[in-house]
């Protein structure tokens, strides 16, 4: 078990946390779940970093970081649905779609087939999760500024998400051709 695997591990460990926090009413829980979503979406630019750098790729790693990053974001945006920090149509969308491309990656692995990730996948990660701290700290501090603010951002990141869907669904339609 290498480092980047560790850190990915650990962003995995660190959802149920984040949940408890969420969940429960203890004073400045959104401070403590942003903190921890934060800490938990550095380890994911880490364990990448760190395993390219020192050529430390996994399947493993292959396998359970982009499904970490899912989990992280799927759970965080549901705790945020029960407080009522997002509006659950968007919640809706960005499941469907992160449901929908893992599905078409388990059809393009069965066929021997890589589908890596594109530029719009990662810029609705990283939408997604730039997100979920503007909407916890607009929370904390219930301020109505940032909060505008992270409704914008979460809106952008539900657009970003129904367009790579697509992008991911178009590119690979040959998947779902070709297979009988």
């Amino acid at each position: 078990m290498n480092l980047p695997n560790k850190l990915t591990l650990f962003r995995i460990f660190l959802i149920p946390v984040f949940i408890l926090v969420m969940l429960f009413d203890i004073p400045n829980k959104f401070l403590i779940a942003c903190l921890i979503f934060i800490f938990a979406s550095i380890t994911d630019a880490l364990d990448g970093k760190i395993a390219r750098k020192y050529n430390l790729v996994t399947d493993f790693g292959k396998f359970m970081d982009p499904l970490a990053d899912k989990l992280l974001v799927i759970s965080a945006l549901t705790c945020m649905i029960e407080v009522g920090l997002v509006s659950s149509w968007m919640v809706i969308i960005i499941v469907s779609r992160e449901l929908s491309v893992s599905i078409l990656r388990a059809i393009a692995a069965a066929e021997g087939k890589v589908i890596a990730a594109s530029s719009g996948g990662k810029l609705k990660t990283t939408t997604q999760m730039i997100s979920v701290v503007v909407l916890l700290l607009g929370a904390q501090y219930q301020n109505q500024l940032i909060l505008n603010i992270g409704n914008i951002f979460i809106l952008i990141a539900t657009l970003i998400t129904l367009y790579s869907g697509g992008e991911y669904l178009y590119k690979n339609k040959n998947l779902f051709m070709d297979s009988k």
